[in-house]
């Protein structure tokens, strides 16, 4: 960002703004050297993918394996599923899903609301990766799973995180997660960032130290 405002208080005001969903009251978005601050929503989107917080939301239950991963493919282009049902895709979105670990890549064809809700937010995480975008948004991606799950999906979005080479901005609440993932921590109170760790002041955090810090 560049000398943004958030005249609003939180992290949602803050993702809308990068996704271009809002446009900030001063300041300018620069997204890999692009200044995107009035940029279309639809053409930011080619440049910045996003996981909501609850995978019902992040993908659609109604449609198979296959076809969400199709649509998400189309992110920042006029959307048509008919050209991507072709045996080329289906072979890439294959390869995508075996990073999971979960033999998702043969079951292409099943609905989505036969999945678990870590199966869907794994496959939104897939999905999310499938264009090329500058940027990666994490919303709070396990806040609606149980724990055994929510370790999964962490560990499953820092694996993909490394190996796709992504810029990856994720908000939590989770101390902990905070302190285990990621090259950088910002801590956001009331519109303002209070406090900004890099990786090696990450390494020597705890909960206690950064519970103070926020409080």
């Amino acid at each position: 960002f560049r000398r943004v405002l958030f005249r609003s208080a939180g992290k949602s005001t803050m993702f809308n703004v990068i996704s271009g969903f809002l446009r900030p009251d001063s300041g300018q978005i620069i997204i890999d050297g692009q200044d995107a601050t009035n940029m279309p929503q639809i053409h930011r989107s080619a440049l910045v993918s996003k996981v909501m917080q609850d995978p019902r939301v992040g993908t659609m239950e109604n449609m198979t394996i296959f076809e969400n991963m199709a649509f998400a493919f189309k992110r920042g282009q006029s959307r048509g599923l008919r050209p991507f049902f072709n045996n080329s895709n289906r072979q890439f979105f294959q390869k995508k899903l075996q990073m999971l670990n979960m033999g998702l890549e043969n079951l292409m064809d099943e609905l989505v609301s036969n999945l678990s809700g870590g199966q869907r937010q794994a496959i939104s995480l897939v999905m999310s990766i499938l264009a090329d975008s500058k940027i990666l948004l994490l919303d709070e991606i396990t806040s609606a799973l149980d724990p055994g799950s929510s370790e999964a999906i962490m560990q499953l979005t820092a694996k993909i995180i490394k190996e796709e080479k992504r810029t990856c901005i994720m908000i939590t609440h989770n101390m902990d997660q905070a302190i285990n993932y990621g090259d950088r921590l910002l801590l956001l109170k009331n519109g303002v960032f209070i406090a900004d760790y890099d990786a090696d002041a990450k390494s020597r955090l705890n909960y206690a130290t950064l519970a103070s810090d926020f409080l």
